[in-house]
């Protein structure tokens, strides 16, 4: 009876130990590659007490990660703001003595990412896309063809008024040039040159891995999330543009893949991917600061 105790014993903690570790644990976010956060269309690094990933660049700090977190034009071309990107990627490893970095970048940030991965992969060792626009956006398609000369002059004053704000107020804008890579026919001329981890089916999955760098996605797919958060009225119009096709409010779930597809439904609008507006977002969803944590939990697994 006791050899049979000690052996049922001995079962279990074996059993216990072969777990994954909880999100709560010590190192549980620890990778080897620094993660670099790259923001999205009017996007910024912080204004004031608010981050653009909100709760999240400290949610995965205090599981072991080296966390940085970037800030190029708010609105801009993708090849511009993926140049910004490269040299920030280039000051980062200069400060750490890291050899690579794991990116993460949201909506247009997913695009600017992929740009430093294709032009420079050997200092790149994962590209991460949060409701990346990787095949284009019906609603950038909608505002080429619709917004006059003079929205775009008002939307690069926002644009130029955020990144002074954020401390970057050097940092050039262009509207037009955004909406341009945004758009469906933008994406396939950028795709064209840099496909790396891009499906070529129109909804499946893209290279788990190119050139030394792993590709990763993930999104959601309700536009309207919490009455109380102030965002989601709008991404709830804007979402109209799909005509019933799943999307997150600002892009198609299907546009968003790239790579190994964690998930692209969750019940989380395109602000809720950042955990904005400050934190309000879906209570019966996954949060998504966990979802980032998760992420770099997975990266931690692949020795990244």
């Amino acid at each position: 009876m006791k050899n049979r105790f000690w052996k049922t014993l001995a079962l279990f903690l074996i059993a216990i130990t072969a777990l994954p570790a909880p999100s709560w644990a010590a190192g549980y976010t620890q990778t080897k590659y620094p993660i670099v956060l790259v923001h999205g269309l009017f996007g910024f690094d912080s204004l004031g007490p608010v981050d653009y990933f909100y709760g999240i660049a400290s949610g995965l700090r205090s599981g072991g990660a080296t966390v940085y977190v970037t800030s190029v034009s708010a609105a801009n071309k993708t090849e511009v703001r993926g140049e910004q990107l490269l040299l920030q990627v280039k000051q980062i490893l200069a400060a750490t003595g890291a050899a690579k970095v794991n990116l993460v970048g949201h909506s247009h940030g997913g695009p600017t990412a992929r740009y430093v991965a294709s032009v420079r992969p050997d200092l790149v060792a994962s590209v991460t896309s949060v409701g990346g626009v990787n095949k284009g956006s019906k609603v950038a398609d909608i505002l080429i063809g619709a917004a006059p000369g003079v929205s775009y002059e008002i939307a690069n004053a926002l644009s130029g008024l955020i990144s002074l704000i954020s401390g970057s107020p050097t940092l050039p804008q262009s509207s037009r040039g955004a909406a341009e890579s945004l758009s469906t026919a933008g994406s396939l001329a950028f795709n064209a040159k840099h496909p790396q981890g891009v499906p070529t089916t129109a909804c499946g999955e893209g290279a788990y891995q190119v050139n030394g760098v792993q590709y990763f996605s993930w999104s959601g797919a309700r536009a309207y999330t919490n009455v109380f958060d102030a965002l989601d009225p709008f991404l709830a119009v804007t979402s109209l543009a799909f005509g019933g096709e799943k999307n997150d409010g600002l892009v198609a779930s299907c546009s968003s893949h790239l790579g190994r597809v964690i998930r692209d439904d969750y019940a989380l609008n395109h602000a809720d991917e950042i955990n904005q507006l400050v934190g309000i977002g879906n209570l019966f969803e996954t949060d998504p600061v966990t979802i980032y944590r998760q992420q770099a939990n997975r990266l931690q697994g692949l020795g990244l």
